[in-house]
């Protein structure tokens, strides 16, 4: 299968009204978070963010296929010492524009170094919100199952009376709350929450996050030859993984240095460029 890598220069704003409908079937990204990183990007600020980010959800909207994802990777900041609701204000923006807001995962970083505030204490975690076009989507749960662990053999093997005689699954995951049912097990399906160190490697970019998180997410809801956009593109993370995995991907980058660093670490013989 001949995979293609298309990078494009410009805001996703104009450059998205270029791919057809219902043609991507993941989009992953990290866009500016409000009144960040001023000299880079412009600083949105926080009171303008979710009429900044509307008019181009609304153009994720329009290319995502009824059966894909959107995961948007975004936190709050702290605003003299209170926490800013603009990511809750875009959830409810994004649900008013006819966005389904169907879970939202946790990315704990497990290597935050330590630190000290008056009033709270370091961010070790961000949110991964999941938003769909329909209640019924792509999602290949087996292909992130973890190991069973040892604690099957502990928990598991010491179950109560109450354990036992629980009932199975009203809602048909042949599970439900019969316990008895993992013992044989040597997978499990995990839960909302990746404990995922954050990138420390990457001097070229100040927000990149790991490999392994897009990759997640790519095995989630995609499959070999499946469309993965990234209309933030930042270093590039998401479509080098998605390359990787053999996965068609678009990146849109606004910032000419980021968009050549990587074209420049692209595999060329399946990049197509734009700009």
């Amino acid at each position: 299968m001949e995979i293609h890598t298309n990078i494009f220069l410009g805001d996703c704003l104009d450059t998205l009204k270029g791919i057809p409908d219902n043609s991507v079937d993941l989009i992953f990204t990290s866009p500016p978070y409000a009144d960040q990183r001023k000299s880079t990007y412009g600083g949105i600020r926080p009171e303008e963010y979710v009429e900044w980010f509307l008019p181009r959800s609304e153009q994720f909207l329009r290319v995502l296929k009824p059966s894909g994802s959107f995961v948007l990777n975004i936190k709050e900041k702290v605003v003299n010492g209170e926490r800013s609701t603009y990511v809750l204000e875009l959830i409810i923006g994004m649900r008013q524009q006819g966005w389904l807001w169907t879970e939202e995962f946790i990315w704990h970083k497990k290597n935050s170094y330590p630190g000290k505030w008056p009033n709270r204490f370091r961010d070790a975690w961000e949110r991964l919100l999941q938003f769909n076009k329909d209640r019924k989507f792509n999602m290949y749960q087996d292909e992130v199952m973890v190991p069973m662990g040892e604690w099957a053999k502990t928990r598991l093997r010491k179950l109560s009376e109450t354990d036992l005689r629980r009932d199975d699954s009203k809602v048909g995951s042949g599970f439900g709350k019969n316990i008895s049912n993992w013992l044989d097990r040597d997978m499990a399906y995990p839960s909302n929450v990746l404990h995922l160190a954050t990138e420390c490697s990457n001097k070229s970019h100040s927000a990149a996050f790991p490999e392994e998180l897009p990759e997640w997410f790519i095995k989630l809801f995609t499959q070999e030859g499946d469309v993965v956009l990234d209309p933030f593109l930042g270093s590039g993370t998401t479509v080098k993984v998605a390359q990787r995995m053999h996965r068609h991907s678009i990146g849109i980058e606004i910032l000419p240095d980021y968009y050549y660093m990587v074209k420049n670490q692209l595999e060329p013989s399946k990049l197509v460029l734009f700009g």
